[in-house]
């Protein structure tokens, strides 16, 4: 990734069992303005970590990022099918924003 892109990464905690949630696809969509359209920039798939490795730089000009986790498949009965997390970016930052999951539950979180 190139010095001073905009960059975001994640991985998903499923904290019923303490163990990182492996096999979830993983949405990535940016947009350039509080009133502008999602367009998808990514899709990625969480690893043996739980973690997507592979998601691009944010496009110059992004100021929001949406995260949009496919929860069902995963979770035998998901209460939450899905969670979208959408967030502001500035650029040059890095965003690196976990899921902790649970079959009736989550929480979101900017680490580090």
């Amino acid at each position: 990734m190139a010095s001073g892109a905009t960059s975001v990464s994640t991985h998903i905690l499923d904290t019923s069992i303490g163990r990182p949630a492996v096999g979830v696809v993983v949405e990535l969509s940016v947009r350039s303005g509080p009133g502008a359209e999602w367009t998808a920039h990514a899709d990625s798939l969480t690893d043996a970590d739980g973690r997507c490795a592979d998601l691009p730089a944010l496009p110059e000009g992004t100021t929001h990022a949406r995260l949009r986790f496919e929860t069902g498949p995963y979770l035998t009965h998901a209460f939450f099918p899905e969670v979208a997390v959408a967030f502001a970016v500035e650029p040059g930052e890095h965003y690196h924003v976990p899921l902790l999951l649970t079959p009736f539950g989550y929480s979101v979180y900017r680490g580090s």
